[in-house]
Order: C-alpha cells, then structure tokens, then sequence
C-alpha cells in the first residue's frame, strides 16, 4: 500500500463518527450496493459471515417509521432484545457515558427534565436522523458471542467504508428496544435478533447535533506494553 492509499484509510477511521442529522441528498444505489460488499470483506471465524443485512425502500421505511413513532405512546412495558449496558453501569463507563449525553444533549439545547426536547431527538432516531439510506442489521439468535464479533467487524467496515467514499453514518441501537415493532414491520422471524440500523448518507453541517466530537482516550488508557 503506498503512502497516499495509508494516509486516505487513516483519515477516514479519524473522520468516522456518529452523525445525527442528515441532508436529503440521495445516494446511488450502485454506491450502497459497493458498500455493502466492501463490508463482506470483514474478517469472522471460519469465514461463517454470520451478518444479515436488510437496505429499507421508501415505503417499508415510511412504514416502520409511522410505527416506531406510535409506539413511544405506548405505555406497556418494553423489553430489550438484548442487553447492551449492564443494569449497574460503574466507572470509568459511566462518567463517559454521561457527558457524552450532556454534551449532545447541550447542543441540542435539551435540558434535564425536558421530556418533549427529549422525545423529539427519540423520534429523530427512529427515523434515522432524516437519511436517504437506511440500514437494518440481524444475527441469528442461535449463534454465539463470536460471530456479534464478526457482525461489529462487519459493521465497522461498512462505517469506515462509507465515509472514504464521503458518506457520513450513525449505526443506531435503539431499534432493539423497539424490536417488537421492527421485527412485525420488516417480516424478521424471530430466529434472528433485532441488533442495530445504520443510517447512512452526508451530514447536515448546521445541525448543532452534528458539533459532538467524543472524547477518546489516549492510548496510555487502555493499552499494556508487555515484555
């Protein structure tokens, strides 16, 4: 790989981040379908590619959206798909959990308390943040811890993927807390498990959602030198 072909792969892992307003702008079939097989090319034990990946048209979007949206009124209790925090969430988790919050939330002008500023950005996400592509993401209920490794290979790929070719995205989980209505609308059995959407396409620059860099943490943080 030379110099050039490093630096464009380096500059699109930095540049990835979860965008969360998008323009209209449409994106080419052809380009999704790229996409799509470049994020094929992710690594999984014994190539088993355990992944299942559904692209939304408008109408079964337009559909499931009108559903998501209907059921934050409803009251009855809803259970996750799976769980993706622990029910105690402890240090240092917690603390990055919750100013990111604050700090999306801040931008958005959403103060603690504010529940309809809080259902809004809610709705927001069931509707993909207004992306031209929307993305949903599967796995079969009877594999194993292995191959949700393989399906966040594969979805990474598909992010970084996305953004060398100038597309932003937002990989969403809030679609396993609404499993029910997406498995019922998208004809998903229920061998598969409700794992995430993507939300792809490019980033509205005045919205001030789209302001949020995360934090990382240094490397020092994380990593163990040994020997």
């Amino acid at each position: 790989m030379s110099a050039a072909a490093a630096e464009a792969v380096e500059k699109a892992i930095a540049s990835r981040r979860a965008v969360r307003a998008f323009l209209p702008d449409p994106v080419d079939p052809a380009l999704v379908r790229r996409l799509i097989a470049l994020a094929a090319q992710a690594p999984s034990g014994t190539n088993m590619q355990p992944w299942r990946l559904r692209v939304l048209g408008p109408r079964t979007r337009a559909k499931l959206e009108t559903a998501l949206v209907a059921a934050l009124d409803d009251p009855s209790p809803r259970e996750e798909e799976y769980r993706y925090y622990p029910a105690t969430l402890r240090e240092p988790y917690l603390s990055r959990r919750r100013k990111v919050g604050w700090d999306l939330y801040g931008l958005l002008g959403v103060a603690k308390g504010d529940h309809a500023g809080m259902r809004r950005q809610t709705e927001a996400n069931l509707r993909f943040f207004g992306a031209p592509v929307a993305l949903m993401l599967t796995v079969d209920r009877d594999l194993e811890i292995g191959s949700w490794l393989d399906l966040g290979a594969f979805v990474q790929t598909l992010l970084i993927a996305a953004q060398g070719h100038g597309l932003d995205s937002c990989p969403q989980a809030i679609f396993a807390r609404f499993h029910g209505v997406v498995r019922r609308e998208l004809a998903i059995p229920q061998s598969e498990v409700v794992v995430c959407g993507i939300a792809l396409g490019k980033a509205d620059p005045d919205a001030p959602a789209n302001r949020l860099v995360p934090e990382r943490e240094p490397v020092e943080g994380f990593t163990s030198w040994l020997d």
